[in-house]
């Protein structure tokens, strides 16, 4: 995970790209003309078996993938991809995905609950040559500040893997931002996955508009794993992973609509609808700052001091007190903070205001059973300090950082 911000982004509620689901991502690559595995969503189990007869209709194949529909990686490892070789079969494997908590290695140990499973058509079945199983994926290079093709002919559930194992089998195409792809590096593309003949010719194709879709809808990765070329030696998209930059989606309201609130951190939710940046994590020291250069800073400074910083809240430059009263409630719903470190900068805002604010929170909110270390910088700094200091409430206020450091490491022993 990674955290992109510049003062732009201050206003945006959710500093991280927005996840789209396998289908999701699949009807905006249709949408650009991208081959895709043919599939129906169901949110009934009743729907099974005429899903799966319509798509048979389609494709004249009689086997299926059944697949949850969750924001998780690695779901055929958690019994969230099954196949199914008749209708009956079918039928039982969406009743036993379809409202499951499906754990896999990047869920928590409740996992997710599956609301929605995909019903799609078989990839492998008798042709004239030998079915693959690729990996490609379209990216930001953040060191050149350029999109990027990384692929091998190695796709599955184990890419992870291969890269660590056989970095050879790797392979990365930079692309140009001005001329785009180009026709000689799909050639070197299609080469590299050692395809050939038919095949070839249909790589040649692909590429293009799996980049052009990548850039219309601002994305900012297209995983597709497995790339699939069939033994008819057509390339399909079985799995795919989309992720949309959230400062874009101004330009994609078609978009937005396909944000799944049940997917995300609840808490995360709830601080978007404050307007507040706050990204959770797994630490036991709550923050709230205002700036994101500061928030970094601050996190860095809670790591020197022996903690570990449990989210990134950023209440933005005018750190009302409203907000900082939200930014308070939303802190105190982690069971794992034991602290909560406030760092402002009274430039565009005073720090007495801050502080005032700070009180009225606390005096709202009630009931706050762990320190709270204040440290305000800036314009009225010490002004602010007496105001916390005179309402006898169990804040600790501080001016240098290095004091609310050493205070924190107090806290946490």
């Amino acid at each position: 995970m990674y955290i992109c911000l510049s003062e732009e982004v201050l206003i945006v509620s959710n500093p991280l790209p927005m996840n789209l689901h396998e289908y999701q991502g699949k009807q905006l690559l249709l949408h650009h003309d991208v081959p895709v595995a043919r599939s129906i969503l169901i949110e009934d189990v009743n729907d099974a078996i005429p899903a799966a007869k319509k798509i048979s209709a389609a494709t004249g194949i009689k086997i299926w993938a059944v697949k949850a529909q969750v924001h998780a990686g690695g779901r055929g490892k958690g019994g969230g991809v099954k196949i199914a070789r008749s209708l009956p079969e079918v039928q039982s494997h969406v009743s036993e995905i379809l409202g499951m908590r499906l754990v896999t290695p990047q869920t928590s140990a409740q996992g997710k609950l599956v609301r929605k499973v995909l019903v799609e058509q078989g990839i492998y079945y008798p042709g004239e040559s030998e079915p693959a199983e690729l990996y490609m994926s379209v990216l930001l290079n953040r060191h050149t500040a350029r999109n990027m093709i990384v692929y091998s002919p190695r796709g599955g559930m184990n890419i992870e893997e291969v890269a660590e194992e056989t970095p050879e089998q790797i392979f990365t195409e930079e692309i140009d931002p001005v001329a785009g792809i180009q026709p000689f590096q799909c050639r070197r593309i299609a080469f590299n996955l050692g395809l050939k003949g038919e095949a070839f010719k249909n790589m040649l194709q692909f590429v293009p508009k799996l980049v052009r879709a990548y850039l219309d809808n601002d994305a900012t990765l297209v995983e597709i794993n497995p790339l699939f070329k069939t033994s008819d030696n057509k390339i399909l998209v079985v799995d795919t992973k989309m992720t949309i930059d959230d400062n874009a989606l101004f330009r994609h309201p078609d978009i937005l609509e396909m944000r799944d609130i049940y997917e995300e951190d609840p808490m995360e939710v709830e601080a978007g609808k404050h307007g507040l940046n706050y990204v959770r994590l797994d630490g036991n020291v709550g923050c709230m700052v205002n700036g994101a250069g500061l928030a970094m800073a601050t996190m860095d400074i809670i790591k020197l001091s022996g903690g570990e910083p449990a989210n990134f809240l950023d209440v933005g430059g005018s750190a009302s007190a409203k907000r900082v009263e939200e930014g308070f409630r939303i802190i105190l719903r982690d069971e794992n903070v034991k602290v909560i470190l406030i760092n402002i900068f009274g430039g565009i805002v005073r720090c007495d205001r801050v502080a005032n604010g700070i009180v009225d929170a606390y005096n709202n909110i009630g009931d706050i059973d762990i320190p709270i270390i204040a440290r305000l910088q800036g314009t009225n700094a010490e002004e602010a300090k007496q105001i916390i200091d005179a309402s006898r409430l169990k804040v600790q206020s501080a001016i240098l950082l290095k004091d609310a450091a050493a205070l924190v490491a107090k806290a946490i022993g």
